[in-house]
């Protein structure tokens, strides 16, 4: 779990106040707790995760539920904006989103599957449930609703 830490600290421009880097690591810290086996320990360490997304939420406006799936060398190009993604959403390997990105949505079941190598764009929307192949490059402004 450190490897993947200081692999998103890099990626992130080694800062420890990257607004992209803090709310991947309040990710991983999130996915950490709702996976302990001992119930106290989860409820503790979910109680924690709940302090610090309201943070994440109300500063970066980032946010990524600990049941996502993300891949590895998952990249937030730019946290100057809103990125939500669903809790379902499972994401590959090196992909990169940019500000103001909706992947899923809140207003039923199902959520996309995205490939690896793939980029989404600024304003971009992935919606319902659908495949996002690899190597895929959404452009910005743009809302995808079929499998591509």
């Amino acid at each position: 779990m450190f490897n993947v830490i200081r692999g998103d600290f890099e990626r992130h421009g080694r800062s420890l106040t990257e607004p992209a880097f803090v709310s991947l690591l309040v990710y991983r810290y999130g996915r950490w707790a709702i996976h302990r086996k001992n119930p106290v320990a989860r409820w503790l360490a979910s109680k924690v995760y709940g302090v610090l997304k309201l943070f994440i939420l109300n500063v970066t406006k980032v946010w990524i539920p600990p049941q996502a799936t993300l891949g590895e060398d998952f990249h937030i190009i730019h946290a100057e904006g809103s990125l939500s993604i669903h809790p379902d959403v499972v994401i590959g390997d090196r992909c990169g989103v940019m500000h103001n990105v909706t992947i899923g949505t809140n207003m039923g079941a199902g959520a996309p599957v995205i490939g690896d190598d793939v980029f989404v764009g600024v304003n971009s929307s992935v919606l319902g449930e659908i495949r996002i192949g690899d190597r895929v490059r959404i452009g910005a402004n743009t809302a995808v609703a079929t499998d591509v």
